[in-house]
């Protein structure tokens, strides 16, 4: 297998962005890094694939994204009314598929949430499509398969 270091670098690069953007909580940044026409699915059932008709943790397309944003932003909601410091790790990045169009990638998705003193991890298994633009990409999907999803989970107030 050969394996394009620079496109690993990009798509590694562009990943850590998008994390690192969600921890700082630079929500409208992280809006800007999505095709208009990109979704956002964090299933409850790790082993659907037909996720418009299936229950979901998100499922979002431009409008809800934008929607979660605000709610995180402004505190409107219950599981958004305070935001808890999170910390992302993205490894066991793979390069699954790429082409002039589209580069789809899978990892290893942690994200660390501390709540009040309790730090609660949820490992996920996550897959990402990338849209080659200029010299970085953008958002055409992000899949995250929380190991946890089908428990119940904690008032969330960030985005996976």
């Amino acid at each position: 297998m050969t394996i394009n270091n620079q496109l690993f670098n990009q798509v590694s690069e562009f990943l850590s962005t998008e994390a690192d953007m969600l921890d700082h909580r630079e929500y409208q940044d992280w809006l800007k890094l999505w095709q208009p026409d990109g979704v956002y699915i964090v299933p409850v059932d790790v082993n659907a694939d037909d996720y418009k008709n299936t229950l979901n943790v998100a499922y979002d397309d431009e409008h809800m994204r934008q929607l979660r944003v605000e709610r995180l932003e402004g505190g409107e909601a219950v599981s958004t009314a305070v935001a808890m410091p999170t910390v992302r790790s993205i490894s066991a990045l793979r390069i699954v598929s790429a082409s002039d169009d589209e580069v789809t990638v899978r990892c290893s998705y942690m994200l660390y949430e501390n709540k009040e003193g309790d730090l609660r991890p949820y490992p996920a298994k996550a897959e990402f499509v990338l849209v080659p633009n200029s010299d970085s990409f953008l958002l055409k999907k992000k899949l995250v398969k929380l190991m946890r999803a089908s428990q119940y989970l904690a008032t969330i107030s960030y985005i996976f």
